[in-house]
């Protein structure tokens, strides 16, 4: 019989932050020594960071990136930890040919004691490994204190046959795979039935350790967790926080003693916290501490602001009003609301002046006139941004994007779009959602996250409130003429997104849209809109990827409306 106890390091790494992410790693190794871990685990490319993209061709980064492995085998050594087993990722160099490598190393006895080369190099969605990396060709088993453990990487847990179906034959105790899977809605379950099949597979409980974080357009929920070779769960780690969780196995045993397993969040919540993470990941990772947006009384502003102020906290918030001529009093009432639950910067830069100077010269009329508005409005933002160093974030939202509901120059400017992957009706929910978490308590900031792994319950809203509920309820406009109403030109959200939910995330082309009971009139529309406004989201700034298909990384719609079918 042999016990041995894993660690599961799920951490927040930075691309190419070689320094940074191995002194994280000793962080987290001295920790898990102290707490009588064996082995500790960390995700896939721990000290390179990940995904590295093409920094993986650059030579003189892969040398770097193994120079600071065997730092950090020789630093462990040093600081009494040579008897640990830390399993880290990283990039390596195929000898033959000169290509990069994503690889696990294991560290001990102050050098780098073994190692194991991905196999499944995915080349699907956000992923382009087969391009950058050589294929790993050989399975391999770690002999530790007698337990054999399996190793493998992400995808190659994914996919039939490969090193999953070598370590069947190899008889091993426990497999361990490192990974760095983003987030998406409903991944989590796919993740663990997964897991599931391939515990059966060798027979043998499987630990998954995730990234945790956001990277570019990317986020990383976490959530590590290990399964019995029944499929029985044994430990499931917070998601969006750093984390650090124990699994004692006996390797004589049957059945496997389960360990902490924390409840899974609400679905409104989950997405919610992983716009925040991808938000507050991406002012750390380039240095903003403050952000900088219109604030128009509208529901996308709204929710933008409070995921700003629980990414950021409410004074690194700077809300601009920037009314027009239209713009009605409801709205400049609401957006004022907002910035006092927030506790935001609020300045008010009326547009009318600058709109009427513009069209002493121009005299334009239509949309052209419209545009004008929000060109001046993006001005004013951009100014605000570049004058008091902060991040302006974009506040359009998926259905607006698909249609192409934006304007170029206006409100789409901005370095970073929290809500560009989420459906308008997918905003209601999450506003409603945040409104009730305020009602229970979560004050700004006080989100479980990267950051919070303490559980602060965030600075305390007036009177329970986070976003006006009439910015919820008002019928949505963009104020650029009198009356005017987003339903004047766009179908109601409420069936606009069943179709764009189809056509985008379902790949539907028309004849499956109108098999799915949609009407001619409405599906030639939103084609005809969807497909005309490609230009535009190529342009768009990057934001949270939390759906299967988000525009930018994974999805291309033709600009030319031709192909329907």
């Amino acid at each position: 019989m042999t016990d041995i106890r894993f660690a599961l390091a799920q951490i927040d790494t930075c691309v190419g932050d070689l320094d940074g992410n191995a002194e994280k790693v000793l962080q987290y190794a001295r920790i898990a020594a102290s707490n009588h871990a064996r082995v500790v685990a960390f995700p896939e490319m721990t000290l390179t960071g990940y995904p590295i993209e093409d920094l993986a061709l650059r030579a003189t980064f892969r040398t770097a990136a193994w120079n600071k492995a065997n730092w950090l085998a020789t630093e462990l050594e040093a600081d009494g930890l040579g008897d640990l087993f830390v399993v880290v990722g990283t990039v390596g160099t195929d000898r033959e040919h000169g290509k990069p490598l994503n690889r696990l190393v294991v560290l001990h006895d102050g050098v780098v004691w073994a190692g194991y080369d991905k196999h499944f190099l995915p080349n699907y969605g956000v992923f382009d490994e087969f391009r950058i990396f050589t294929p790993g060709d050989k399975s391999v088993v770690l002999d530790i204190d007698g337990v054999n453990v399996g190793v493998a990487i992400c995808e190659d847990i994914w996919q039939d046959g490969g090193p999953v179906a070598e370590l069947a034959e190899r008889g091993i105790d426990v497999l361990l795979t490192i990974n760095g899977s983003p987030y998406e809605e409903g991944k989590t379950d796919t993740r663990l039935a997964l897991a599931q099949r391939r515990a059966a597979e060798v027979g043998a409980p499987l630990i998954y350790v995730n990234q945790v974080g956001g990277q570019d357009d990317l986020v990383f929920d976490g959530g590590s967790f290990v399964v019995d070779a029944d499929g029985t769960l044994l430990e499931r780690s917070p998601m969006f926080m750093e984390n650090l969780s124990y699994i004692n196995l006996n390797t004589a045993a049957d059945k496997q003693l389960a360990s902490t397993i924390v409840d899974k969040l609400d679905p409104d919540e989950e997405v919610y916290t992983a716009c925040v993470l991808g938000l507050k990941d991406y002012m750390a990772k380039n240095h903003f501490t403050g952000v900088t947006l219109g604030l128009s009384g509208g529901i996308d502003s709204a929710l933008v602001a409070a995921m700003a102020a629980d990414a950021c906290g409410g004074g690194n918030v700077h809300g601009i009003s920037m009314p027009s001529m239209y713009s009605s009093d409801g709205s400049k009432d609401d957006a004022a609301d907002l910035a006092e639950n927030l506790g935001a910067h609020y300045d008010i830069q009326p547009i009318e002046p600058l709109f009427t100077a513009y069209q002493h010269q121009l005299h334009l009329d239509g949309v052209a006139a419209e545009n004008l508005q929000a060109r001046i409005r993006g001005v004013i933002v951009m100014a605000y941004s570049n004058s008091k160093g902060l991040l302006a974030v974009a506040t359009g939202n998926k259905s607006e994007l698909a249609c192409g509901y934006s304007t170029i120059y206006g409100d789409a400017v901005g370095g970073y779009a929290p809500i560009k992957d989420l459906l308008k009706t997918r905003v209601w929910e999450l506003s409603r959602w945040r409104n009730r978490a305020a009602a229970e308590g979560m004050g700004i900031g006080g989100l479980k996250i990267v950051g919070n792994e303490q559980g602060g319950a965030g600075v305390p809203l007036k009177n329970g409130v986070m976003i006006p509920v009439n910015s919820i309820e008002k019928a949505p406009s963009a104020e650029l003429r009198p009356g005017q109403k987003d339903s004047d030109s766009l179908p109601e959200y409420a069936l606009l997104d069943k179709v764009l939910a189809a056509y985008i995330e379902k790949a539907h082309g028309r004849a499956d849209l109108l098999a799915d009971g949609f009407d001619e009139a409405t599906v030639d529309t939103v084609i005809r809109l969807v497909d005309r406004a490609e230009w535009k989201r190529r342009q768009y700034p990057l934001g949270p990827k939390v759906t299967a298909l988000a525009f930018g990384r994974d999805r291309r719609l033709p600009i030319t409306s031709a192909f329907r079918e």
